[in-house]
């Protein structure tokens, strides 16, 4: 089907017919957004690799080192609604420049001043969560450029930021045993501000923002199911996602007595999985339909959490631990192909009110590991719990497919 798409070289006054998804789009802001997402998912997640090492210099208990890691994800999961109203008011481009100038900074002055109790290391995640309410920003911005059949593809792309985790289980634990678990909070500045001059010289608004609204109409779709369901649906695959990137260092040295930089590298191979096919996960959806993509994600997300369970030796939990990953994976970049699909008009604030679902999923997880290994010297029964909600989400869906089939008009696959 040929879609209409703006001119840019023209300044955006002529439309043009376009069938290709790389003539569809604004090629260079695809890749900003995809840039800013993904260093700002590397800091976002950034205590969860320095957790068995910051834990040991403060002497935290299980319960607070599983509140230290899922404190950014919930402010995170907070101030997308934030960014995603202020994405409709100002633009993406402006939105995103100054979320990522308060992290820089913020960073800085950890660095400078030093993170020397428990409290420290909660108001340090409250700042890292607005490197993760960069999830509000770079979608809209890579989003706006794209007609529907395309949907899945670009917000697959940007999305496939969450990469950026990789970074963090990689690098800090070895960055950290060389200088100082202190020093890698500086040294995440560096890489950037690279980026964030990048996106500047990039990053472009699309020419057919939406309308400015009241502050009232914002939450409208708030009042429509569709936008609560795909909200649950997100709080399972993406909750699940970043819930488990900043468990798993704490997992893997608890409960195997792997070295930081060991459980990093463990970490790192886990979160690439789930991080490679987010794109994979938006065509496919685009392809088959997004209901069906996220039944199959369900079914084998909930497999494998309870595989992790009860397994007891590291390849066993390691190997259950990639197929939950490329499960919800799969499964965020299948949300994301159904939301432009109910919700064009109101993508800016309903990827922020999405985005919020999916970030207090992964803070519930772990903050629930920490607990349940706390209170029963065990994880095996949060991991059982979340796969509980993995098997209510493929309910749900067999309940709302027919509905949503029946009446979304987007023309794409549902």
């Amino acid at each position: 089907m040929a879609t209409a798409y703006w001119d840019r070289e023209e300044g955006g006054a002529s439309p043009a017919v376009a069938t290709s998804f790389w003539k569809a789009g604004h090629t260079p802001t695809l890749i900003a957004a995809f840039l800013y997402f993904d260093l700002a998912f590397m800091v976002w997640v950034l205590l969860g690799p320095l957790a068995p090492m910051i834990s040991k210099t403060l002497m935290l208990t299980p319960a607070e080192k599983g509140l230290m890691v899922a404190t950014p994800t919930l402010a995170g999961a907070l101030l997308r609604v934030f960014n995603g109203l202020l994405v409709d008011r100002i633009g993406p481009k402006r939105s995103g420049a100054i979320s990522q100038i308060i992290v820089i900074v913020g960073l800085f002055s950890a660095w400078a001043m030093g993170v020397n109790s428990f409290g420290g290391t909660l108001m340090l995640g409250v700042i890292l969560g607005f490197a993760g309410a960069s999830f509000a920003i770079a979608l809209p911005l890579a989003s706006r450029w794209y007609p529907p059949e395309h949907q899945g593809k670009a917000m697959g792309l940007a999305g496939m930021g969450n990469s950026g985790t990789v970074l963090a289980s990689l690098f800090a634990p070895m960055l950290a045993k060389a200088f100082g678990w202190n020093a890698v909070l500086g040294l995440a500045c560096i890489p950037l501000s690279i980026v964030f001059a990048a996106y500047m010289v990039m990053a472009k608004d699309a020419p057919n923002p939406p309308a400015p609204k009241k502050l009232i109409d914002y939450f409208q779709p708030l009042g429509n199911a569709d936008a609560w369901w795909l909200m649950a649906f997100y709080a399972v695959t993406f909750g699940g996602f970043v819930g488990l990137a900043a468990s798993l260092p704490i997992y893997f040295t608890d409960q195997f007595g792997l070295t930081p930089i060991v459980a990093g590298y463990c970490t790192a191979g886990c979160v690439f999985a789930g991080s490679l096919v987010r794109p994979l996960g938006g065509a496919l959806a685009d392809r088959i339909g997004g209901v069906k993509t996220l039944t199959m994600v369900y079914i084998v997300a909930a497999l494998a959490l309870a595989g992790v369970a009860f397994a007891t030796t590291l390849v066993g939990a390691l190997g259950c631990f990639v197929l939950a990953m490329l499960a919800l994976g799969t499964g965020n970049g299948s949300v994301f192909q159904l939301v432009p699909q109910r919700f064009q008009s109101e993508i800016g604030v309903m990827t922020g009110l999405v985005g919020m679902a999916g970030g207090v999923g992964g803070f519930y997880l772990a903050s629930s590991l920490g607990i349940a290994k706390q209170l029963t010297g065990s994880f095996s029964s949060g991991f059982l719990i979340f796969a509980g909600f993995a098997v209510i989400a493929v309910l749900s869906l067999t309940l709302v497919k027919a509905r949503w089939r029946a009446t979304w008009t987007s023309g794409a696959r549902i």
